[in-house]
């Protein structure tokens, strides 16, 4: 016979047991509703690439109607002005401009019958120096013509065989050459060099685009300061990224008299529609187009000679059928004004056709040098000379370069070590309410982020297993569209703005603790995020977005922000709680609820940078990350910074990462000069 205590004991083991069972059955069930709820699809694949395209498209400026020289030298004097001292000389690039020019010369080695090539470096920035060779004729007699030559991307850069092609043929051409290595090309062809690193120095608040240019205008000096240069006749070419450094400098550097850019640039209006233009960090840089257009950038050539140079069936980018002509269209006219229309011409390529500076491209530069260079000279001949036997391997073109050459890297880390600008946080209240006044200021100001107003639109509506949820699109100052679930179960008092880096489809458990605590749960994508993220071309556009102005993360975090004050209405609660997972959407977090301190209340952090510098002590590149590189941010705030800001508010923050909490454990005094605790969890 079974005692009967034993045979209740196990009946009341297998009643907990089952009902183990069935509540892990409905927990499961429960969190396979949230995951199909959250991954239902609210606004397609399709808008947030429109979007993009049209709040960058429409803020990019147009060409002034002017009806006179005077009027327009004064208008491109002013966009030279305002370009090098608003875009490319920021911060510590402002010092890197006065100083002086700093030449080594290296060995001369034999060119071809008529020239030989000395081969050299030169500072662009402290501490960076750029390998070049000068091409010169062996037999030089008063003043003759000078050019740079720059390239595009090319893996072994200044030697690659058609620059050395169109370098001999100018030397042999009487002119002296320059054959400058471009930073991230040739011998600067490492990690630390590559253009996406430049925005680590964007981020310091010093202009990345600095050493593109600098590197570019000494080697203008230099061929400026041979004894037989003709400070008259100065030409700069190049395919490609050396399309884009030749309007760039031509442009801007007056001292440029023939520019011929290849394939090298298109508007930034004609970019939204053909993705293959968009270009790079340094050809999209921060605030460029705040000033002007490279629609301006072509007519400010005026009247100096330019031969705009494209292939029609580039399969690359900046294809002549819809590139050339919008510039032309802004340019013309202005040489029109000057009566100079005969300075202004383009060629298309159209055999090959594609990428390329091959010889077509090159006879037509030569023709444009015979004739505005050598006017006077009617046996000029303008078929390329053959130089095969003359191009030499690159290994025979190196030019030797100091150890520990710097980069963009080393040079962000060196800016980083004195920033961000702040002083010690004040340790009275008084003096913290000020603090925080001036700061969320200074912050809206560095992330340019709007004060949101936001319209919700119901996309649907549906319950099941007790979950009702509401499918929103929430526009966002009519150039954006959040979406947004709602999730609900019973009554709720508590609402939670939901966000992470790997989008809203991923929180199902984060959603389903926070449904079981009782709180009302809005999991959104805001801009470059889950469905929010551009299909294609994605990073190029959020280059596009600062290059008008905007910054994708103040696009953020007002979206955050607008988000809030609407949900406080919506749902007739004071304040909202805000939790952000991972490093990324974290700091949109932090931004967000330092600026609107009503309507965010509890904010919780889960695995966020503990410091802006991670980024640069990382090496990270603005092709992965690109909100973080905010112009100027870490010169203005780290994210302990940043975490003040929130105070008296509760802040949580999650991490396992030791430094990270470290960091954030230094606001607990902050805190308790507002009578509060700060706490961060485990």
């Amino acid at each position: 016979m079974i005692p009967r205590v034993f045979v209740r004991f196990h009946l009341g083991w297998l009643a907990t047991v089952i009902t183990f069972i069935a509540l892990s059955a409905l927990a499961a069930d429960d969190l396979r509703v949230v995951q199909a709820l959250l991954r239902q699809s609210i606004i397609g694949p399709d808008i947030a690439l429109a979007e993009v395209q049209s709040f960058t498209e429409g803020r990019v400026p147009r060409m002034p109607e002017v009806k006179s020289v005077a009027e327009w030298e004064s208008v491109a004097t002013q966009l030279r002005r305002d370009i090098l001292d608003k875009v490319v000389f920021r911060g510590e690039a402002a010092k890197w401009r006065r100083e002086k020019t700093k030449v080594v010369w290296l060995e001369t080695i034999e060119g071809g019958p008529g020239y030989r090539i000395r081969k050299l470096r030169y500072e662009a920035v402290p501490g960076l120096w750029i390998p070049a060779l000068l091409y010169e004729p062996e037999h030089l007699s008063g003043k003759v013509p000078v050019a740079l030559n720059v390239n595009g991307h090319e893996g072994i850069g200044k030697s690659v065989p058609y620059k050395q092609a169109r370098c001999i043929n100018q030397a042999k051409r009487g002119l002296i050459v320059l054959n400058a290595e471009w930073i991230g090309m040739g011998q600067l062809n490492s990690t630390n060099y590559q253009h996406y690193r430049m925005n680590q120095l964007d981020l310091c608040g010093t202009s990345g685009l600095a050493p593109f240019y600098l590197a570019m205008s000494r080697g203008l000096d230099i061929l400026l300061a041979h004894p037989n240069a003709d400070p008259a006749r100065v030409a700069v070419s190049g395919l490609s990224g050396g399309g884009w450094q030749t309007i760039f400098i031509s442009t801007l550097d007056p001292r440029v008299t023939f520019s011929n850019p290849v394939a090298g640039y298109s508007s930034f209006r004609t970019r939204t529609r053909h993705f293959s233009d968009l270009g790079d960090s340094e050809q999209t840089p921060c605030d460029l187009a705040t000033v002007a257009d490279y629609a301006h950038l072509t007519a400010m050539l005026a009247p100096r000679a330019a031969l705009l140079t494209y292939n029609f069936k580039d399969n690359c980018c900046f294809a002549s059928p819809h590139a050339l002509q919008p510039l032309l269209d802004a340019a013309a006219p202005i040489y029109r004004l000057y009566g100079k229309e005969k300075h202004l011409r383009s060629h298309v390529n159209y055999d090959p056709g594609d990428h390329n500076f091959g010889p077509d491209n090159r006879q037509a530069h030569y023709q444009m040098l015979g004739d505005f260079f050598y006017p006077e000279t009617p046996a000029f001949n303008a078929t390329e000379i053959p130089c095969d036997g003359e191009i030499k391997a690159h290994t025979n073109l190196l030019v030797e370069l100091p150890p520990n050459n710097a980069d963009f890297n080393s040079l962000a880390r060196t800016l980083a070590e004195k920033l961000p600008r702040q002083p010690k946080l004040p340790a009275r209240k008084s003096a913290a309410d000020k603090w925080q006044q001036a700061n969320r200021a200074k912050l809206r100001d560095v992330v340019r982020a709007k004060h949101s107003t936001v319209t919700a639109i119901k996309a649907g509506e549906t319950a099941t297993n007790g979950i009702t949820a509401i499918f929103w699109k929430l526009r966002v100052d009519d150039d954006w569209t959040v979406p947004a679930v709602e999730l609900v179960r019973g009554e709720a008092s508590k609402v939670v703005l939901l966000l992470a880096d790997s989008g809203r489809t991923n929180v199902a458990t984060e959603v389903q603790e926070l449904l079981n605590s009782g709180h009302r749960v809005l999991a959104i994508d805001t801009f470059y995020f889950g469905e929010t993220r551009i299909r294609t071309h994605d990073f190029l556009f959020a280059l596009l977005v600062a290059a008008v102005g905007e910054r994708p993360l103040g696009v953020q975090a007002g979206q955050l922000a607008g988000i809030a004050r609407w949900a406080t209405g919506q749902y007739s609660v004071a304040t909202i709680e805000l939790i952000a997972i991972g490093p990324r959407t974290s700091t949109a977090a932090l931004v967000a609820a330092g600026l609107e301190a009503k309507a965010i209340g509890k904010v919780e952090l889960r695995n966020p940078l503990g410091s802006l510098k991670q980024i640069i002590e990382e090496n990270a590149g603005v092709n992965r990350t690109p909100e973080l590189f905010c112009f100027g941010f870490l010169e203005a705030f780290d994210m302990r910074h940043l975490a003040a800001l929130v105070a008296p508010r509760l802040l949580l923050v999650s991490t396992a990462d030791e430094q990270a909490r470290a960091e954030f454990a230094t606001l607990d005094d902050w805190y308790r000069t507002f009578g509060v605790a700060h706490r961060v969890a485990q």
